[in-house]
């Protein structure tokens, strides 16, 4: 057998690895501007969807989140128990449970209105590198993109 057989499994021929490695990057970068919200990565990005809506649908978060229930469902118990959001059945169909932003959670977006400059502070691309990155990634997600 050649070496080169191998090498698509070399980890510099993955392209999840970069991918991962970024990942894992970014959101570590994230942990300090977050933490003076006392929010972690997934719970901001919920957030970041309540803030838009106000109120949401646990099942539409978790598609548009790309998280299950059972990741969804704690990290929604702990937002409500600081207050920041409520949970309750969908009047019309009990089977949804329904997120609704309250008073403090609605504050609080004035305070991460800070945290995109923050972190595109730490990325080190282009402002036309990150749009371009931005709609490939979408594009491997096979979702349409999203227009700011």
């Amino acid at each position: 057998m050649s070496k080169h057989e191998y090498d698509p499994l070399k980890i510099e021929n993955q392209l999840c690895f970069p991918l991962y490695a970024c990942s894992r990057s970014l959101i570590r970068q994230y942990k300090p501007f977050l933490d003076k919200l006392d929010l972690t990565y997934t719970q901001y990005i919920a957030m970041l969807i309540l803030w838009d809506r106000r109120s949401a649908m646990v099942k539409e978060m978790g598609e548009t989140l790309c998280l299950d229930s059972g990741t969804l469902t704690p990290l929604l118990k702990k937002l409500e128990a600081k207050g920041l959001v409520i949970r309750r059945r969908d009047e019309r169909d009990e089977r949804n449970l329904i997120v609704t932003l309250t008073e403090k959670g609605a504050a609080l977006r004035q305070e991460a209105l800070a945290v995109p400059t923050q972190i595109s502070a730490c990325v080190t691309l282009t402002p036309q590198e990150a749009d371009k990155l931005y709609r490939l990634l979408y594009k491997m997600m096979g979702r349409a993109v999203v227009e700011p």
